[in-house]
């Protein structure tokens, strides 16, 4: 039988108002999902005690795992698609984008593996379980970030390279300096866009940022000027 998610979470609810909740009608509702809400249980005619209770038991049995109060995911061996950092972080703190060194390693900007999640986010800074670092940015530098697709059909924000570069860059003192920036290893700079970096750079209306966007784009054009005397 075909049913729609709508339709299964009616019945699930149903079977667990008059049983109580059971695991296999949890994995049966959210087994191919990354993550899961505590609203998408509460649906229908159950008791909002009931529900959270048993989350608790289960998250006691290490059936599931609990990433911030209403947010979780199931644990191995029950987890058939695991969470992208990326997308754990978007859900940790609604409103933020992932940026700095970890959107740097994903376009492969840097040699490094980065173990932590960075992102940007208005409201306040934080740090959560797991190596997910939350970064307060102004509101009217909160931009330069898009939707990307993920590993197994998973989506989030990140920044741009570009962004991502001058994000670092503005949480980092110092940083507007050749020293830091040939610190930081780059590579494949030619996959910067230098028109956006720049416009990004000029939108922010901070100096440090023009300064850093300039010694970047020379960076990019060196780069290019030796990869095209070695061909």
């Amino acid at each position: 039988m075909n049913l729609r998610p709508c339709v299964y979470v009616a019945i699930i609810c149903h079977k667990w108002h008059n049983i109580g909740m059971q695991f296999n009608d949890l994995l049966t509702l959210v087994g191919d999902q990354p993550l899961f809400e505590t609203g998408l249980l509460l649906a229908g005619d159950v008791d909002p005690n009931d529900v959270r209770r048993q989350l608790s038991r289960w998250v006691n049995a290490g059936k599931i795992r609990q990433l911030r109060r209403g947010l979780y995911t199931l644990a191995p061996p029950y987890q058939k698609v695991a969470p992208h950092p990326f997308l754990v972080a978007n859900a940790l703190v609604t409103g933020s984008y992932v940026s700095g060194q970890s959107v740097m390693a994903f376009y492969n900007l840097i040699p490094e593996y980065v173990p932590v999640t960075f992102s940007m986010t208005t409201f306040r800074p934080g740090k959560w379980e797991g190596g997910f670092h939350f970064h307060h940015i102004s509101k009217h530098l909160f931009y330069g970030y898009q939707s990307v697709d993920l590993p197994q059909g998973q989506r989030a924000f990140i920044a741009t390279p570009e962004k991502a570069l001058l994000d670092l860059a503005h949480l980092t003192p110092q940083s507007d300096t050749l020293a830091f920036l040939h610190g930081l290893r780059l590579q494949n700079l030619e996959r910067l866009n230098l028109e956006l970096l720049d416009e990004f750079a000029q939108q922010s209306g901070k100096a440090k940022w023009k300064r850093v966007a300039g010694m970047l784009t020379e960076l990019a054009l060196q780069e290019n000027d030796e990869y095209k005397e070695l061909g």
